[in-house]
């Protein structure tokens, strides 16, 4: 059985093979002047001193709850730049005193009643994906200690109805779990965010995931039929529903929530019939604004293709999908129903008239169960679903690598980008020296898009915490000053807190507050994360 890296990504023993790594390193280094580059070993565990539990759980619940050296360090984390770094640190200064990982909706209804009777500050912990520092117990205030709740033992399709195409699931089921038990019945939610392996349903609900679908369907909310969560207060049901009128909608008031509402346990979950029917097309432009208006009509023409990925060229280059001369536009279509040769006709069409290249062989048709894996495509894919193995061994070398993703509307889209790119460039190169900032749109919408930015610049060993606060603070400035968001997809935990603070209307945040103390009376749900910690 495979066993997690309780440090950084993935499973042990899994990376980039030597030649990749190689290859990487020594395109890199020219490009960053890092000639000679020493990585740095990953921390184990008996070099960590983990401080000694706070809290003791009572009898009734000790069968849940893990002290173990590996599960608390485990849950110290989520996987973002910022927690890598400590992890090579060997800084696990503030573990969470407990595990708990409940095998029923009881057991959390119990963790939770104990958390608010002990003062014990409660931390929903799904796949530990968190790039937003969510999982982290770091909770301020006068908590007695700290309690991460695990939730993937709740990993169950409970239920299926067929008629209205929709499943029952538990909150704690990872990705491929979810995927296999759909699988059986012909079903798939097809929700395939990067951390798609290590994240659960109840992760990409409560920070709005954002996943496969490029368009129309681009948020883990538009496939929420209903939701039933438990919170300190009680169990809140919604009723399941294909729309309503009536009132604010309760789903939403935890969808995004992160947990600082309640503990998401089951949702019925829109699914689909496993598609039969692909078709796809690489395109060339001359630069990345070119690519942007062919990605506009696109999504203006009501094609909806379920992939509309446009890469910049060095974006390109990175990931094997170009030679770095040219923008390439990804554009997919997938149906259950009906062949899309009609589709991928109309999008190349709209692509050719805004100067894109769609040369011979571009265009790939399939009528089965089969997936298209061929070309530009296939090798972007590839990489992307690599990427985050491929970052904790770029950290090992000394090599800063983060990315930030936004939103906006088409009006401000290309004076944003000009803007946080400038940002992104100058900042790296202040912290860091040579720097690569690259681009993508990774989903597009007929009112905006969603530019992803990447910064790979040599770290300032020591001090990659400090780099770190400059840079991102300086493309998050970016962001908002020029009209995007502070997050696209992934969530606001506490390291975002103080944009979103900027960003939320003050009379929601009020209301926010309000919703807080009704629900959660002593304040004991992950204190920090997206709300500030009582007190």
């Amino acid at each position: 059985m495979h066993k997690r890296r309780f440090w950084g990504w993935g499973y042990e023993h899994e990376g980039p093979d030597p030649d990749q790594l190689a290859g990487v390193r020594a395109a890199l280094g020219p490009m960053l002047g890092m000639d000679r580059v020493e990585r740095r070993p990953p921390p184990t565990l008996d070099e960590l001193e983990l401080r000694a539990p706070r809290v003791k759980p009572p009898d009734q619940l000790a069968s849940k709850v893990s002290v173990a050296p590996f599960d608390r360090a485990s849950h110290s984390y989520g996987k973002s730049y910022r927690d890598l770094v400590r992890a090579f640190a060997r800084d696990f200064e503030n573990p969470p005193d407990l595990v708990a990982f409940p095998e029923a909706e009881a057991d959390v209804v119990a963790l939770l009643d104990w958390c608010s009777d002990a003062r014990v500050a409660a931390i929903p912990f799904g796949g530990g994906s968190s790039v937003c520092g969510g999982v982290e117990p770091a909770v301020g205030g006068d908590y007695k200690g700290t309690l991460s709740i695990d939730l993937t033992k709740l990993d169950r399709v409970l239920e299926i109805d067929p008629a209205s195409r929709a499943a029952r699931i538990q909150a704690g089921a990872l990705g491929p779990v979810l995927e296999e038990q759909l699988r059986a019945e012909g079903l798939s939610l097809r929700h395939y965010p990067q951390s798609f392996e290590f994240s659960t349903l109840g992760g990409w609900i409560a920070t709005r995931s954002g996943g496969h679908f490029a368009t129309l369907f681009t948020h883990i909310d538009e496939l929420v039929e209903g939701l039933r969560v438990v919170t300190p207060h009680g169990v809140v049901e919604s009723r399941r529903l294909p729309g309503s009128g009536a009132g604010p909608s309760p789903d939403r008031l935890f969808i995004g929530s992160e947990g600082a509402l309640g503990i998401i346990t089951e949702a019925w979950m829109r699914v689909f019939t496993r598609p039969r029917f692909r078709a796809s097309l690489t395109a060339g432009f001359g630069d990345f604004l070119a690519g942007a208006r062919a990605v506009r009509r696109i999504a203006q023409a009501g094609l909806y293709p379920a992939n509309c990925r446009l890469l910049d060229p060095i974006e390109a280059m990175l990931n094997g999908a170009g030679g770095g001369d040219k923008a390439v536009l990804i554009v997919g279509f997938e149906s259950d129903d009906h062949p899309l040769d009609a589709w991928i006709g109309r999008a190349a069409e709209l692509v050719r008239d805004l100067g894109g290249e769609v040369p011979d062989g571009a265009i790939r048709v399939k009528s089965d169960e089969g997936t298209l894996r061929e070309g530009a495509s296939a090798a972007w894919r590839q990489a992307f679903i690599r990427a985050p193995y491929l970052r904790d061994e770029l950290v090992a070398l000394g090599v800063f690598v983060e990315t930030f993703e936004t939103a906006t509307t088409w009006d401000r889209f290309n004076d944003l980008y000009s803007a946080v790119g400038a940002a992104a460039r100058e900042s790296a190169n202040s912290t860091g020296g040579a720097s690569i900032v690259t681009c993508r749109i990774t989903h597009a919408y007929p009112d905006g898009a969603a530019p992803y930015f990447t910064v790979i610049t040599p770290a300032r060993r020591g001090a990659e915490l400090e780099q770190w606060s400059i840079i991102k603070g300086a493309i998050t400035d970016a962001m908002l000053d020029h009209g995007g968001t502070v997050t696209h997809h992934h969530a606001v935990g506490r390291d975002f807190r103080p944009w979103y603070d900027r960003q939320r209307p003050e009379g929601f945040a009020t209301a926010l507050g309000a919703a807080k103390r009704a629900l959660d009376p002593a304040g004991v749900l992950n204190p920090g994360a997206l709300l500030p910690a009582p007190g």
